[in-house]
């Protein structure tokens, strides 16, 4: 049997968890995964897991932009995750695939597009 290419690992990966499925996304993650976010690095399955599923039930959607593979073990994807906040802010995470599991994931989104709605208050009326 074939073991999966990095770019179908990682599609397999980011649809569980964009789906809600956490666990089945986990299955695709090294124990060691080293995950660069904006504000934190996340070493090891266990923080991974507790960062993705925080963020997993704010899904609303997902609009997939696109998806690239560089050589046998990097995968870029680019998307826009819908949340009650935005559905515009885009999301990019460029991923290492070692020995058939995502080793290292780099991350990067606007923080402040995924916070609260404004309330009236904050937008000063």
């Amino acid at each position: 049997m074939t073991q999966p290419s990095a770019y179908q690992i990682v599609q397999d990966y980011h649809h569980a968890w964009t789906s809600g499925d956490v666990e089945r996304a986990m299955t695709l993650v090294a124990d060691d995964i080293v995950c660069r976010a904006p504000g934190e690095d996340l070493t090891g399955k266990d923080a991974y897991r507790e960062f993705i599923g925080g963020f997993a039930p704010a899904l609303t959607g997902l609009t997939d932009i696109a998806g690239f593979a560089d050589g046998e073990h990097r995968v870029a994807l680019f998307y826009y995750p819908q949340t009650a906040a935005t559905a515009t802010a885009p999301a990019a995470e460029c991923f290492t695939v070692r020995d058939g599991k995502i080793a290292e994931s780099v991350l990067v989104f606007d923080r402040l597009s995924f916070g609260p709605p404004p309330t009236h208050d904050q937008e000063g009326r």
